[in-house]
């Protein structure tokens, strides 16, 4: 294919394979532990650290980085000092982080190109850092999915009964949401800031409709991931269109997809059930009338 003749795509076409298959695994945890805002946080957490880096001459990727992790230690630590409003954390440091963002991009005035590719995501914008960066995330993530799953699990559905059983819960927490912030920053040269959260939420949004089991979730969490940004990245290239907002659109179509056919075969099923149900009576009329 004439997309992968250039060195800019295929760094593309790894980082958003690796960024698929950590990204839609982190949204099924989020979405159970309803924490779907936190991705938006930590995005315009991450985009003030890239400001602080322009403006203080540091690489911008590493001060994103930085300040996304950072961010998510605080929404956490925050999140245990409200644990009856769980929303005020998030608006907190979402509103900070924007607001941190705003003015310092004020004190730069060439920053608007730059900031323009993570807003809004951009192909070119991968750079080699970028990707070494998504590789350590991957393989982060992986291995603390694989080897914390079950005190994970436990943790994810109840708190308490995952500290009765000897969880260290405020450990794990800690790093769940260290680890969300590293793959919100690592995701934003692919989606940008402004649909981080779409990456993260809407195949996961998808797995946990269609699935009847958590191991099921997690599958077609990262198959819908993976086919929505290779697809969303090859119809960005050929029709010059941003591949944040292509990936999130045709993860939306993936979603609504989804949800339509399962609804129809919830009918189809409910009609199979009256139409037997009918059946049944008629066969009973019938016997009954004989015996009579």
């Amino acid at each position: 294919m004439a997309v992968f003749e250039y060195e800019f795509m295929q760094r593309a076409f790894w980082a958003g394979g690796l960024i698929g298959i950590i990204a839609p695994i982190l949204g099924v945890y989020l979405m159970l532990r309803r924490q779907v805002l936190m991705a938006d946080t930590l995005s315009h957490v991450s985009l003030a650290g890239v400001a602080l880096g322009s403006v203080m001459n540091l690489n911008p990727v590493i001060s994103g980085f930085a300040v996304a992790v950072i961010g998510a230690l605080l929404v956490e630590q925050l999140r245990r000092s409200y644990r009856t409003y769980s929303e005020v954390p998030v608006a907190i440091i979402m509103t900070s982080g924007l607001a941190l963002a705003v003015v310092l991009m004020s004190l730069k005035t060439n920053l608007s190109k730059t900031f323009s590719s993570y807003l809004f995501g951009s192909i070119v914008a991968v750079s080699n850092i970028q990707l070494l960066m998504m590789v350590v995330v991957c393989l982060i993530g992986l291995a603390f999915f694989i080897v914390l799953r079950r005190p994970l699990y436990n943790l994810t559905f109840d708190e308490e009964t995952a500290s009765i059983g000897g969880v260290q819960v405020k450990g794990l927490s800690f790093a769940f949401a260290v680890l969300t912030g590293m793959t919100v920053a690592a995701a934003m040269p692919i989606v940008g800031v402004l649909l981080v959260s779409a990456l993260i939420v809407l195949p996961a949004a998808l797995a946990l409709r269609v699935s009847r089991s958590f191991a099921t979730a997690i599958v077609i969490a990262v198959v819908t991931g993976l086919i929505g940004i290779f697809s969303g990245l090859t119809t960005s290239y050929h029709l010059n269109t941003p591949p944040g907002g292509t990936i999130a659109l045709i993860l939306l179509v993936f979603l609504l997809t989804g949800i339509s056919a399962q609804k129809l075969i919830s009918l189809y099923n409910r009609k199979r059930h009256r139409v037997a149900k009918t059946q049944q009576r008629a066969i009973l009329s019938i016997h009954s009338k004989e015996n009579i």
